[in-house]
């Protein structure tokens, strides 16, 4: 082998092995990202909306006499996908992000203290049955499944959409039915809406007398983009405002196909929780005071903004 070809493949190398850091903190949605190790992103907002928040009395009164004298709450949190909520400067350093700010003012609302907790998307839901968490956070999409088992207080509408690599021929436009899939490998996230969607019309292809497509789940956002650039799988589905983002990163190398299907995304609670009032009330305060629309102008997502929060809505059909 030759020194250019052995420059080459390191060359190769190097780039897969960079993959999932910038996937890390390409992932999500919005206009502006936060900075990538390989330096693919431009640097996070620097305003901070949430710094005139201030307790609103009437909305504290509330919340549990208890968690008013402990005065904290217990946030069960997905981090990893911009611009919901993501490491800018790198695990270690403060999170960020759309879910991050709305949090914390909904915390300042109530005169709490958010403790936050990064944990898997997949083990989160199953945890606040068991207490472990007051309170969870992770782009939660309101469905009739999920409400058997969990509350729900909306905060933003987003849903599910596709991406492909950048020029690929594979698909080149909206993804309206799933049939358009067939005979392709779909990559998407672990416990999510999207899995369960694609594992429930599984049978969609077979049906039109189409060869069926496979499904790729993976435990974190940089792990899917990887497998996309490296070929291993054809289409990316996710968030809509996370794909969004996503594409607007160069490095990241991809293309959106548009909204599939959209969701209501909520905080979510264990069933019966006497915390889903305060939540919502809390919310509907931002919303009003203008707060809300401050902190989704700052992550680039004012088209999926709500007019008011609702506790359980039913799921979009």
């Amino acid at each position: 082998m030759n020194i250019r070809s052995i420059s080459t493949r390191l060359r190769g190398t190097a780039a897969l092995v960079l993959l999932p850091a910038l996937a890390l903190t390409a992932c999500g949605s919005g206009g502006t990202a936060g900075t990538g190790p390989v330096g693919a992103q431009s640097p996070a907002p620097t305003d901070d909306p949430v710094a005139a928040v201030r307790k609103v009395d009437s909305v504290a009164a509330l919340l549990p006499a208890d968690v008013r004298r402990s005065g904290t709450l217990r946030i069960g949190s997905s981090i990893g996908f911009p611009p919901g909520a993501y490491y800018p400067d790198g695990p270690g350093k403060p999170p960020a992000g759309q879910d991050i700010d709305i949090t914390d003012a909904v915390a300042k609302v109530l005169g709490v203290k958010a403790v936050r907790q990064d944990a898997s998307f997949e083990t989160i839901l199953p945890a606040l049955g068991s207490g472990k968490y007051d309170v969870g956070t992770g782009n939660f999409g309101v469905t009739t499944q999920r409400l058997k088992t969990v509350d729900f207080v909306t905060y933003i509408n987003d849903g599910q959409g596709f991406a492909v690599k950048k020029g690929t021929t594979t698909l080149k436009k909206k993804v309206t039915d799933l049939t358009q899939l067939c005979g392709l490998t779909i990559g998407t996230g672990a416990g999510t809406t999207f899995e369960t969607t694609l594992t429930a019309q599984k049978d969609v292809c077979a049906k039109a007398g189409k060869k069926p497509y496979e499904v790729k789940v993976y435990s974190e956002n940089g792990a899917t983009l990887t497998a996309l650039q490296q070929g291993r799988i054809d289409v990316i589905m996710s968030t809509i405002n996370g794909l969004r983002h996503q594409a607007a990163q160069p490095a990241a190398q991809t293309a959106f196909l548009g909204e599939y299907h959209r969701l209501d995304v909520g905080f979510a609670f264990k069933k019966g929780s006497p915390l889903t009032k305060a939540f919502q009330a809390a919310v509907n305060e931002l919303i009003k005071d203008g707060t809300y629309a401050r902190i989704l102008k700052k992550w680039g997502t004012t088209a999926s903004a709500i007019d008011t929060s609702q506790i359980n809505p039913p799921e979009h059909t």
